[in-house]
């Protein structure tokens, strides 16, 4: 990883950085809607954004982590969601995006959350400790990509359902 990266809570005259930065990072993506851009803004609208993290190199955005609260069917509390998580095209492969993670999942147990879902690839994330699990799903969304990360004793299990920002398309 560079050695001058610097990651922080998001702050006020951030959003429009973070903005360019989802959007140049997942604009040649091959999966995803190409609308996290404003799935974050939307969240930041809705006070939905429970920890918003940037990643600086030189006092410049090149980064940002977003995690979200979820709802569970079986009832569970304190689940969020990871993503979306973006690194400038220019950053990618050097350790950013892993840091900007792993200080997010910090963060969310300085929370007290309970756990963390996501929709990714299997094998990037496992080495964060996130698994599939055949008790949580989430409709339209292939089994192997649904993957979560319990930080307590108790599991969850049922249909996620994200922040209704997730449908923001613009």
């Amino acid at each position: 990883m560079l050695q001058n990266v610097k990651i922080r809570p998001e702050q006020p005259g951030d959003a429009e950085d973070i903005s360019r930065i989802t959007e140049l990072a997942f604009r040649t993506c091959p999966y995803g809607n190409h609308t996290e851009q404003f799935i974050i803004e939307e969240l930041r609208r809705s006070n939905a954004l429970s920890v918003s993290l940037v990643a600086e190199v030189d006092k410049q955005i090149v980064g940002h982590v977003a995690f979200s609260p979820v709802e569970i069917s079986d009832g569970s509390k304190k689940w969020y969601a990871l993503g979306p998580v973006s690194v400038a095209p220019e950053f990618q492969g050097q350790g950013i995006g892993k840091a900007i993670i792993n200080a997010g999942l910090d963060a969310l147990r300085r929370l007290e959350a309970d756990g963390c879902v996501l929709v990714g690839e299997p094998d990037f994330y496992a080495r964060f400790g996130f698994r599939s699990r055949p008790n949580l799903i989430m409709e339209g969304v292939p089994q192997k990509y649904v993957q979560s990360l319990n930080f307590r004793k108790r599991s969850a299990s049922g249909k996620i359902t994200h922040h209704a920002a997730f449908g923001a398309k613009g």
